[in-house]
């Protein structure tokens, strides 16, 4: 996995995870009208964009994708960043640890 796409898996981690903290985040999606939900969606995107260049793991960020789309309804919205939360951080300890294939 190129440093690239490193990155982009620990930044949509980081968001996925305050997304998920119970009050703050919601009151962090709320009070910025969903935008954040939004901006969440794009690096989604734009991380399997660049894991599939790399041919590495989607699945978190394709998550990332359908809970961003979801995250509009409250407790659905709190359950799925959590679980994305989770998916994405362990991606991106495993990946950090493969060797590069040539």
């Amino acid at each position: 996995m190129s440093n690239t796409s490193k990155l982009l898996k620990w930044i949509t981690f980081a968001i996925e995870a305050f997304f998920a903290i119970p009050v703050v985040g919601g009151a962090f999606i709320l009070s910025n009208g969903w935008l954040p939900l939004g901006v969440a969606l794009l690096l989604h995107v734009v991380a399997i964009v660049y894991l599939l260049k790399d041919r590495a793991s989607i699945i978190g960020n394709g998550l990332g994708v359908v809970t961003s789309l979801v995250g509009i309804i409250p407790i659905v919205g709190w359950i799925m960043h959590g679980i994305t939360a989770i998916v994405l951080l362990i991606e991106a300890i495993t990946g950090s640890r493969r060797r590069p294939r040539f």
